[in-house]
């Protein structure tokens, strides 16, 4: 018993020291840094198709206390991901239908798709701060589309 004891420490041993190496061994970036923009939990799985020669743009958007971001729809679909505050998204499908308001909050994930147009508003106290990457920009176009109010959501 002692002897496979003893084996199997010295074989944990052995993989410890060989991960050791090959961390000590691995090779360092130089000039390089990453930004964190964003990070979150979806409560649902997808999948984006993005077409060739289109665009994919990433931005950080803010939105003030008491600030909104007008109506407006994407040209794809669009992930976004709350870094800071809490705002409400009023949406409703494009050539209309049901209105719909949800409030997210630091550290939600959602999605705008380009069906839909929408209305960020932040009834906060502080600023709403957001990652967001758009999929399917027109290469070289605007990730957003100018919309009229609907009228029949109560943003």
């Amino acid at each position: 018993m002692f002897g496979k004891r003893a084996t199997l420490v010295g074989l944990a041993t052995a993989g410890l020291l060989v991960s050791v190496v090959a961390v000590a061994s691995a090779d360092p970036g130089s000039g390089f840094t990453s930004v964190l923009i964003g990070r979150g939990q979806t409560d649902q799985s997808f999948k984006i198709h993005q077409q060739k020669g289109n665009d994919v743009v990433t931005a950080q958007n803010t939105l003030a206390p008491g600030g909104f971001s007008g109506w407006h729809s994407h040209p794809g679909t669009v992930v976004l991901v709350v870094q800071s505050g809490e705002f409400t998204l009023f949406s409703e499908p494009v050539k209309g239908g049901k209105c719909t308001v949800h409030t997210y909050s630091a550290g939600q994930v959602y999605l705008e798709q380009p069906g839909d147009e929408e209305n960020g508003v932040n009834n906060g106290t502080v600023p709403a701060v957001l990652g967001v990457t758009f999929f399917n920009v027109p290469h070289g176009g605007s990730n957003r589309i100018e919309r009229t109010d609907p009228g029949n959501c109560p943003s």
